[in-house]
């Protein structure tokens, strides 16, 4: 299994991402992905802006960390994350998650499980924008509900 991520500034164009992510590899029989995009609502307030930080060096860890337990618990081939870090607007791109596999649900479920543990676990930081000035997101229940599930779950 081959997990790439990327922590970056700079947009990514997800078709082409998904090609390279699936060449080569004749075996490969799905692809899932999310994408997450900044909204232009959040708590009931507008939000402008969106400034995302993260962690040099221990976010790629634990995002390659939780890119290798999905590979533990379902048979994949390959894995990519990539997540924004900076300065966004809504509408743009902030992450985008995709795995290969033999057959759907096995890419289904590890797609989700990433996605679930990215948002719990990988340090990032995101602050907004909005007309009574600027906030930090604080962390959600919901989010950890959704993590939460797969530490009980099997494959």
């Amino acid at each position: 299994m081959t997990a790439q991520v990327r922590v970056q500034t700079q947009d990514f164009d997800v078709g082409a991402e998904l090609a390279l992510l699936r060449q080569n590899n004749p075996a490969v029989g799905a692809v899932a992905s999310f994408i997450g995009c900044v909204r232009d609502m959040n708590e009931g307030d507008s939000v402008g802006l969106m400034y995302l930080e993260h962690y040099p060096g221990m976010t790629e860890a634990e995002l390659h960390r939780i890119s290798a337990e999905a590979a533990t618990r379902w048979n994949i081939f390959d894995t990519l994350v990539i997540h924004r870090i900076g300065e966004l607007r809504p509408l743009d791109q902030i992450v985008f998650v995709a795995v290969t596999s033999a057959h759907r649900g096995e890419s289904f479920r590890a797609c989700e499980f990433i996605m679930d543990y990215l948002k719990t676990q990988a340090p990032f930081w995101k602050r907004e924008a909005t007309p009574a000035g600027e906030r930090w997101v604080e962390a959600r229940a919901s989010d950890d509900a959704a993590a939460a599930r797969w530490k009980s779950a099997t494959p």
